[in-house]
């Protein structure tokens, strides 16, 4: 089983057109979590797109291409790249260059996106929503398969027998798709014979099984061998479980309840908090409790691959998430990346 990290990059709002030092510093810490997270020898690095002031990504693949000149082994992905709002011959135009710098480490996590600023901001009608998603998706894959491409559609203008380039180093880049709980998703990864991400980001985890039974049934009704499935869920470590939970409490508590009131969430407090990393799907502890739960999503799901969410904030010490990382990679990835 591959083992790797997933961010958002997180920062404050700077509320300026200008001038952004806390911006330029939060930059610096992600490449070196990438960096240090290629030496302690995590498997992958993803980054997922954004366009909001409280997020730093909204471009994966141009920091990812940073990151693939300080690394040598470790994948470097997208997690989520918004499909829908976005040109998929741009889209595999930026992450082929990323796989010729990175000399073949570059992957497309693509999903529609569970924000929606990018679709205003690119001029997108949110009642496109899902067909938006799978005409590009189409298109993005038929660029992934041949250099001349013929392709029409309705939202973008047809191309006719034109190359697309750079190619990348790989035979292919790959594509997997990220899902957050939508059967529909599932079955078109499978069908499509896409490997897929699914994130557990609340309720219990079994709740996602029928899921990914549906992934599997629909790859093998299709005539597709079974694509690699991923698990990803929010994550901290710390030497002990109670350091942990207050250490990580205070950060997940402001992003949860922010986006909480964008939704119509109620507020999130510490019995909640604590049902999740129990219970629910959030891994939060000491290393021994993060292996155990690994494990167990491991017997839910027979997955190929985890993403570990690290999630940052004012409160949150930028030597305390290093610390996280690091004690993912030494001490909790020894212990299950045998295991699939």
């Amino acid at each position: 089983m591959e083992l790797g990290i997933s961010s958002f990059g997180e920062v404050t709002a700077e509320g300026k057109a200008g001038g952004a030092t806390g911006s330029a510093a939060r930059m610096q810490e992600l490449l070196t979590e990438i960096r240090l997270a290629d030496e302690w020898g995590l498997d992958v690095f993803a980054l997922g797109e954004h366009h909001r002031a409280d997020y730093l990504v909204s471009s994966p693949e141009m920091i990812l291409s940073a990151a693939a000149t300080i690394t040598q082994n470790i994948k470097l992905s997208s997690s989520v790249t918004v499909l829908s709002s976005a040109d998929p011959v741009r889209i595999f135009q930026q992450f082929a260059t990323l796989d010729l710098i990175s000399t073949g480490r570059a992957e497309i996590m693509a999903g529609r996106g569970s924000f929606i600023e990018s679709f205003p901001l690119f001029g997108y009608n949110l009642d496109d929503y899902d067909d938006l998603f799978v005409e590009k998706l189409d298109l993005l894959l038929k660029i992934n398969k041949s250099e001349i491409v013929d392709w029409k559609g309705h939202f973008r203008a047809p191309i006719q027998q034109q190359g697309v380039y750079p190619r990348p180093l790989q035979a292919a880049l790959p594509v997997w798709l990220a899902v957050g709980g939508t059967p529909a998703s599932a079955k078109r990864a499978g069908t499509l014979g896409l490997p897929m991400t699914v994130a557990l980001l609340g309720g219990k985890p079994e709740q996602f099984v029928p899921l990914v039974q549906l992934f599997r049934k629909a790859a093998l009704d299709a005539g597709n061998d079974v694509p690699a499935l991923c698990i990803n869920s929010h994550f901290y470590a710390a030497p002990d479980s109670q350091q942990a939970a207050d250490e990580f409490f205070p950060t997940y508590q402001n992003l949860m309840n922010k986006i909480g009131s964008e939704r119509g969430w109620g507020p999130l407090d510490r019995n909640q908090f604590e049902y999740l990393r129990t219970h629910g799907p959030l891994l939060v502890g000491s290393p021994a409790e993060l292996t155990a739960k690994i494990k167990r999503f491991h017997g839910l799901f027979n997955m190929d691959r985890y993403l570990a969410q690290v999630i940052t904030g004012p409160d949150m010490p930028h030597e305390n998430t290093l610390r996280s990382i690091r004690l993912f990679a030494q001490e909790v990835a020894p212990a299950v990346r045998g295991m699939g």
